[in-house]
């Protein structure tokens, strides 16, 4: 499979990756693995009218997942078919009940329990998939060898999509929480400890907010869909991410990773708090 080329790591050399990327991404598409799991999925997709069918066969869900950014539980099928199961259009329904959106975008895309019902044999369904597969996989050949790249450049998409999508400023900041990838770049944009995981999620939301406010000038995720701020929040992240290789490699970094208790944890959120 062709490899993305990355020619130096940081903002600098994720902004010179940029450049790059849609003549990169267009020799990925044209990769042997790539053409074929596609070819595959276009070909066959059509006959999967059930969740059993979908999750029955590996080629078929790896596209699927990998769609959505969800490849890496393509080995959960008993929670897969029971998010797919559930659909969405129900408030309780399994895949609403889960605190990532990613498997109500997964499940809503495929409609098997929904109303209207499997979508897997409409029109431009499969093409629709194949093109986010096209992207999130070449994401993923990305941070194979930089993953900071990979993370960044799925926060600068699905942030951007949140922040003019969000109900409320509360649904935008639990979305980005919720999600792994995106609270990864979140919380090194904004200087916060992963401690605060740990919190109720309301006094997490408040604290984002008043990071926000003090980082970007708004205490809102719309803020996020300024060009000028997302640059500003992914230079951030770069920055810390930078900062944290450079002290793990430095002498002595295992012995105070290991000194670290609960008291370093509470000075980290009192300092994210203020």
């Amino acid at each position: 499979m062709y490899q993305p080329a990355i020619f130096a790591s940081g903002y600098a050399g994720f902004k010179l990756f940029e450049r790059t990327t849609p003549r990169q991404m267009e020799a990925f598409s044209r990769s042997a693995e790539v053409k074929r799991d596609i070819a595959y999925f276009m070909e066959k997709i059509g006959e999967a009218a059930t969740p059993a069918d979908l999750v029955a066969d590996r080629r078929l869900l790896k596209v699927a997942l990998g769609a959505f950014g969800l490849g890496e539980e393509i080995d959960k099928r008993a929670f897969i078919r029971k998010a797919l199961e559930g659909g969405t259009e129900a408030r309780d329904a399994f895949a609403n009940r889960m605190s990532d959106a990613r498997w109500r975008a997964f499940a809503s895309a495929f409609g098997y329990g929904d109303s209207a019902g499997a979508q897997t044999g409409k029109p431009g369904f499969a093409a629709g998939i194949a093109d986010r597969y096209r992207e999130r996989a070449f994401e993923a050949a990305v941070g194979a060898t930089d993953e900071n790249f990979r993370l960044a450049m799925n926060f600068r998409r699905e942030a951007a999509a949140i922040a003019s999508a969000a109900e409320t400023d509360r649904a935008g900041w639990l979305k980005m929480l919720a999600q792994k990838p995106l609270r990864a770049v979140l919380e090194g944009a904004l200087r916060l400890p992963k401690a605060m995981a740990h919190l109720d999620i309301d006094r997490q939301v408040a604290i984002v907010e008043d990071k926000a406010r003090e980082t970007f000038g708004s205490s809102s995720p719309a803020a996020l869909a300024s060009p000028e701020i997302m640059d500003k929040a992914l230079r951030r992240f770069f920055v810390r991410a930078d900062l944290a290789t450079a002290s793990a490699n430095a002498p002595g970094s295992t012995a105070l990773t290991l000194l670290s208790n609960a008291s370093a944890a509470s000075l980290l959120l009192s300092n994210a708090i203020r």
